[in-house]
C-alpha cells in the first residue's frame, strides 16, 4: 500500500486523538505520572496511545506500531520489520502539563530504516504538518493548505540566523554550539517536532536539540523537513538512523532548513 493512499486517514487518526488530548488539556483534569526513564506521563498520552494504536491497526493490520507507551520492544524483533508506523502519541508532554498549548501528535512511516511519510498535528492550533517521500511537504490549518519550502534562510536578507530551541533548554549551550553566536536569533517554542516543522516552513532556519529524545520525536519531522528542502542529522551532520540500535534513544541532532550553507564551518564540533 503506497503512502498517498492512506495519508488521509492517518491524518485523520492524528486529528482524532489531537481532539481527545485537547479535551483533557481543557479540561484540566488528567493524571500524571513518571516513567522509569524518569520523564512524565499523562493521561492525555495514554489516551491518544489507545486511539492511534487501534486506528492504525485497523488501517494497515500487517504493518507493526512503535509507540513512546509501547517502546519495549527489542531489536531482535525489530529488526525484522521492513515497514512499521513509529508513533509519539503526545510530544511535548511537560508543554502540556506546564499549559503552553506547545504540544503536538507525530506519526510516521517508517520503511527499510527511513521515514517515508509523517504526519505532526498540533491540537491547539488545529494545524498539521505532513509529507510524503517524492511529493513534497505542506501545512494544513483551518485557513486552508499550502506547500512549505525550509530554503528561504534568514542569514541571506538579515545576516544573522534564526534557531529554534526550547523553553526548557538552556540557551547558552545552544549558542555554545556555534563559531558566532552573536549573530544567531533565538526563537523559542515548545516540542520537538514543532520547532523542526517551524524550520520546514522557514519561520525558523535551524533547531538544536542537546539531550534525551526518542526515534518518534524525529521520525516524521525528518521526513517534513526533508521534503521542505531541509535535513535532520546529528551535531555532526551525519544522517540519523532508525530501527538498528538496542537503544531508541537519538543522539544530539540540528535540524537545517538547506545544507548550502557550510555548516561545518558555522558549528563547533561536538565535544
Amino acid at each position: 500500500m503506497k503512502p498517498e493512499a492512506i495519508i488521509e486517514q492517518a491524518i485523520e487518526i492524528a486529528i482524532e486523538a489531537g481532539n481527545a488530548i485537547r479535551k483533557i488539556y481543557q479540561s484540566g483534569d488528567f493524571k500524571r505520572e513518571i516513567k522509569s526513564d524518569n520523564t512524565p506521563v499523562t493521561s492525555a498520552d495514554l489516551a491518544a496511545h489507545d486511539i492511534i494504536c487501534s486506528r492504525l491497526a485497523k488501517l494497515t493490520p500487517d504493518i507493526p506500531i512503535l509507540s513512546e507507551e509501547d517502546a519495549d520492544i527489542p531489536l531482535s524483533v525489530r529488526q525484522n520489520w521492513s515497514k512499521y508506523w513509529l508513533v509519539d502519541p503526545l510530544d511535548g508532554t511537560g508543554e502540556f502539563i506546564a499549559g503552553s498549548g506547545d504540544f503536538s501528535v507525530i506519526i510516521a512511516l517508517v520503511e527499510h530504516n527511513r521515514p517515508i511519510m509523517g504526519i505532526v498535528y498540533a491540537p491547539m492550533t488545529e494545524v498539521c504538518y505532513y509529507a510524503i517521500a517524492g511529493l513534497g511537504a505542506y501545512k494544513r490549518s483551518p485557513e486552508g493548505e499550502v506547500r512549505i519550502t525550509s530554503t528561504q534562510l534568514a542569514l541571506s536578507e538579515q545576516n544573522h540566523l534564526r534557531i529554534a530551541v526550547s523553553r526548557r533548554q538552556d540557551p547558552k549551550k545552544v549558542l555554545k554550539l556555534f563559531n558566532h553566536p552573536k549573530d544567531c536569533e533565538l526563537v523559542v517554542l515548545g516540542g520537538a517536532a514543532l520547532k523542526s516543522c517551524l524550520v520546514a516552513e522557514g519561520q525558523a532556519d535551524c533547531y538544536i536539540r542537546l539531550g534525551p529524545t526518542g526515534e518518534w520525536d524525529t521520525g516524521a519531522a525528518q521526513i517534513i523537513v526533508e521534503e521542505a528542502g531541509g535535513a535532520l542529522v546529528d551535531i555532526n551532520l551525519h544522517p540519523m538512523t532508525y530501527n538498528e540500535r538496542d537503544t531508541l534513544e537519538n543522539p544530539n541532532f540540528i535540524v537545517v532548513g538547506t545544507e548550502n550553507l557550510p555548516w561545518n564551518v558555522m558549528l563547533l564540533n561536538d565535544e
